[in-house]
């Protein structure tokens, strides 16, 4: 185990003593990132395939291979997610085009997608940054000034139905396919878009052409439903746990957010390979340009980053039920931990 020693040079802050170790890890390998490419993307294209193969020979039952074609988009998206931080080939144009192209499957214009992410990094855990690019996640005194119509339109927000279902079929389906809130950050994001959602009618219409709409529509629209709610499940507990981190400048640091504000979600060995190790969010966060498939060196090397912030699959399950931030006690609380306050305070 390697111990973090801090000193005068990084100001006594641990996470900058951090930042160091992490730049050594940060080197992707051009191999490496293409065999990921290759093992995710040609899954995903035969499982499709054999689907569709069952149906049309009367064999309904290998629709259930939706369910892994699922898993591959899921982990097709976590390596656009390293295209958006520009370490999948640790070449901007290359990483950009790759990402641009791999969002086609996704649903996911890339240039959109990723300014709205490089936000979430730069204020992730900031009280005063809320808003773009995360969960909606009000303070309990935010909540108490809200009026009853405000408070059941948060509750509705946060109920599981609405997060895992409703709402991923309408962020991948349609809010993407127009970016707005992307007004004053140039063209890029509106050409990415239209680019995009142009180039998924062709390859739709390419497809529908080969097997018929029926068989594409009941192949297709599941896989990205599944895949989508498995994104946002993702997205929501790796901030979304009790001990998770918020706070306002100047007590805000971004190293120390990163570290304390992110989780270690702890899954089983072939899930970490499906989600592209997105589980270690912690180490993640706080060093964006270290490749999916080098983060668990960073664990193997420095043990110690296991303890911060981890939350087992178990965990996770009861997070669905922290909607609040509570200032006093600075962590994440259920609705009815505070409501005796609520009812006092009305």
């Amino acid at each position: 185990m390697t111990a973090i020693k801090t000193t005068a040079h990084d100001g006594g802050d641990p996470g900058k003593a951090w930042l160091k170790i992490l730049a050594a890890y940060r080197k992707p390998s051009t191999g490496r990132s293409v065999f990921e490419l290759a093992v995710t993307l040609i899954p995903f294209a035969l499982l499709w395939a054999a689907a569709w193969a069952s149906m049309h020979f009367g064999y309904w039952f290998g629709l259930i291979l939706i369910v892994p074609a699922a898993g591959f988009l899921l982990r097709l998206f976590m390596l656009q997610h390293d295209c958006g931080h520009g370490s999948l080939f640790g070449r901007r144009g290359l990483d950009d085009w790759t990402g641009r192209a791999i969002g086609v499957l996704t649903l996911t214009p890339y240039d959109y997608w990723r300014r709205a992410h490089s936000q979430h990094h730069a204020s992730a855990g900031n009280l005063d940054e809320r808003g773009v690019g995360d969960i909606t996640t009000l303070t309990v005194a935010e909540y108490r000034a809200l009026k009853p119509r405000g408070r059941l339109g948060y509750r509705l927000y946060r109920h599981p139905l609405v997060m895992f279902g409703i709402g991923p079929a309408w962020l991948f389906l349609f809010q993407q396919r127009l970016p707005f809130g992307m007004m004053r950050s140039g063209a890029l994001p509106w050409i990415s878009t239209m680019a995009t959602n142009a180039a998924i009618l062709v390859l739709a219409a390419l497809v529908i052409w080969c097997v018929g709409i029926v068989p594409f529509l009941l192949i297709h629209l599941p896989i990205v439903l599944i895949a989508g709610s498995a994104g946002v499940w993702l997205f929501y507990v790796q901030h979304q746990f009790e001990d998770t981190h918020w706070s306002k400048p100047p007590e805000w640091t971004f190293q120390h957010a990163a570290l304390h504000g992110a989780s270690h979600y702890d899954l089983p060995r072939p899930l970490r390979w499906m989600t592209g190790n997105i589980g270690l969010h912690h180490i993640h966060h706080l060093s964006s340009r270290v490749p999916f498939y080098r983060l668990p060196e960073v664990m193997r090397d420095h043990p110690e980053l296991g303890d911060l912030g981890r939350i087992t699959l178990r965990d996770s399950l009861r997070c669905v039920k922290l909607i609040l931030w509570d200032e006093a006690s600075k962590r994440l609380v259920t609705l009815r931990e505070v409501e005796p306050r609520l009812q006092t305070a009305a």
